[in-house]
């Protein structure tokens, strides 16, 4: 018989061995039902999911995973599961809501900080409770209420706190694109496109061969590939500003045809066809599967290890190095477009062609990945940028 469901909604049953007929047994069988449902724990259970006094927090993240967590990306998805196995579910997530109070939620944050929790984590542990217990005070009428809101977190000295992401040098990208073309054309033209555009782990992943535009010289970038359960997936950008159509110079395009040749070459060996719209770096011999992004970071690890480069160096900072090196040269609202930011209001997209400002942009970045830039070489002022007066001897 059916006696409930554990902490982890799985169902649980009872089994009784009894001897005499078949009528008799389910007469037995009957009265044991009976007896179940009236009991304590099938009530405590049903008040549970009515989000009463004996909700716990488990209860209201599993009802915040049954009815939210489908609109959330699969990234964050797994993020949140981790986070609740991991911290959550053995330790606070067996309290019942009602008995907690901001004290006592305090005090399970400083203990994983003691336990070696690092800052990032227990801010993330605090999400995922505060986010379940808002729910079900919502849920509950107003019965309960959310005992983390007025929490505060615990304080991390400098020396515990992670470094920042680090913008690598000039020489310490043009090195990894050497190293990356050396170990692997398809890795190679990858960490190529990544430093010229500046784009999205994700992105970079999942762009196809029809959003190269080889007359303009230019790639769309309005779709992302993430990490999630049994592989990787292609979804939409989380914000409109993220859909752009970015310049892409003349070395960046000769590498991507040379990959496309490479790709069209062992389809041909293999004998199978080679899709129009296949993902630009997929592994796969026709291009129709994405490759996958932590793959991807995996490979640049071994990549960046070989050239010896420190370890606050990461896939993701390739980006932080497009937006460092475009200061000087654009003015703030292009660069937030071209980086598919949505925190600027003056961010924009592109329709009928790409911005004059965005082809000095592109051909910046390439004479930078090339070695040809002139670092003594004052950039043209943009629109609305102050240009100090020369003195004397005609220096600024």
């Amino acid at each position: 018989m059916f006696i409930g469901r554990d902490d982890r909604g799985r169902p649980r049953q009872r089994s009784i061995l009894f001897r005499g007929g078949k009528r008799a047994a389910e007469r037995e069988l009957a009265r044991l039902v009976t007896e179940q449902e009236s009991s304590p724990a099938a009530i405590s259970q049903e008040e549970a999911r009515a989000w009463a006094s004996s909700t716990t927090i488990n209860h209201a993240i599993e009802g915040w995973k049954e009815n939210g967590w489908a609109d959330l990306s699969p990234k964050t998805v797994r993020g949140y599961e981790e986070i609740w196995e991991r911290y959550v579910r053995k330790t606070i997530g067996a309290k019942r809501i009602a008995a907690l109070n901001a004290f006592e939620i305090e005090r399970y944050f400083r203990n994983l900080k003691d336990q070696g929790a690092g800052r990032d984590t227990v801010r993330r542990v605090r999400v995922v409770i505060g986010r379940a217990c808002r729910l079900a005070a919502k849920w509950s009428g107003g019965t309960l209420t959310n005992p983390v809101a007025d929490t505060e977190l615990p304080s991390w000295p400098m020396s515990e706190q992670p470094d920042p992401v680090r913008a690598p040098e000039v020489a310490e990208v043009q090195g990894l694109i050497r190293a990356a073309a050396d170990f692997d054309e398809r890795f190679g033209a990858f960490v190529h496109l990544a430093a010229a555009i500046g784009m999205r782990r994700g992105e970079v992943c999942a762009i196809r061969w029809t959003d190269i535009d080889w007359t303009d010289s230019t790639i769309r970038v309005d779709k992302s590939i993430v990490a999630a359960k049994g592989g990787a997936i292609v979804q939409d950008p989380k914000t409109k500003a993220s859909i752009r159509t970015v310049s892409v110079g003349n070395g960046t395009l000769a590498i991507l045809k040379d990959l496309r040749s490479s790709q069209v070459q062992l389809a041909e060996i293999c004998e199978v066809p080679i899709a129009e719209d296949g993902f630009v770096f997929s592994t796969e011999r026709g291009g129709g599967l994405p490759p996958h992004p932590e793959a991807m970071s995996h490979t640049f690890i071994k990549v960046r290890r070989r050239v010896g480069i420190a370890a606050d160096v990461h896939l993701d900072s390739l980006r932080h190095f497009q937006a460092t090196i475009l200061d000087p040269i654009i003015p703030e609202s292009q660069k937030q477009a071209r980086m598919g930011w949505s925190t600027v209001r003056m961010a924009r997209h592109y329709t009928d062609g790409i911005a004059t400002e965005d082809r000095r942009a592109t051909e910046h970045v390439a004479r930078v990945l090339d070695g040809t830039a002139d670092e003594g070489r004052v950039p043209a002022p943009h629109v609305g940028q102050h240009v100090p007066a020369a003195d004397s001897s005609g220096e600024r």
